[in-house]
């Protein structure tokens, strides 16, 4: 991990997690626990409405604390009910927390190559849809990451469980003096929790 990376994972409160949200994260991690234990790929979608914060935050979050504890087979994905762009506060509030971060493209919609460690494979960064073909099409667990998202989309095809972590979203703050707060606090919200359910796996 890169070393303001692994500041920022020392830094979690992943102690203050409240027991109310540990049985919202439950499912996830009996998911990923039932698959590490018959030995098969993990493949997570989180899916909110716009695919532009919270589903990327997770989604990076994710592949970086199954990596930090060693989860085989797991590929992180997101999407969202409709494609508009990854947010540009997500990725400042990213690097900001240590990660390496490479604009691919100058698209309405870029690419990004966002990297946990110089020498592992980049997560890839881009809003799409949730069925979009770069996402799995079956064989996945949906993890609906905004209520709106869970409750506007009621069947997601090929999901073989689909599973609500909810967030509030940062765009709350968008246009605000306590934008840079917000997102720094959801990222390191949802890296918390993300953590938490990767350290609980059995492996």
């Amino acid at each position: 991990m890169f070393e303001t990376l692994s500041q920022t994972i020392g830094q979690l409160q992943v102690q203050d997690i409240s027991e109310e949200r540990k049985a919202v994260l439950r499912p996830l991690i009996d998911f990923v626990q039932q698959k590490v234990d018959d030995n098969q790929e993990i493949n997570l979608n989180f899916i909110c409405t716009h695919n532009s914060r919270r589903s990327h935050l997770a989604q990076v979050w994710a592949q970086t604390a199954s990596a930090y504890y060693h989860i085989p087979n797991l590929h992180c994905y997101s999407g969202g009910t409709e494609e508009t762009a990854l947010f540009p506060k997500v990725v400042e509030t990213l690097s900001g927390q240590g990660f390496s971060i490479a604009k691919l493209t100058e698209k309405d919609n870029p690419v990004y190559a966002v990297k946990y460690d110089e020498n592992a494979l980049p997560i890839i960064g881009f809003s799409k849809k949730y069925d979009n073909p770069f996402n799995p099409v079956s064989a996945f667990a949906a993890v609906m990451t905004c209520s709106q998202a869970d409750a506007g989309c009621p069947f997601i095809a090929g999901a073989e469980k689909r599973i609500p972590v909810t967030y509030e979203d940062p765009k709350i703050a968008d246009s605000t003096p306590e934008q840079t707060k917000v997102y720094t606090e959801r990222s390191l919200q949802i890296a918390a929790e993300m953590f938490y359910v990767f350290s609980s796996i059995n492996k």
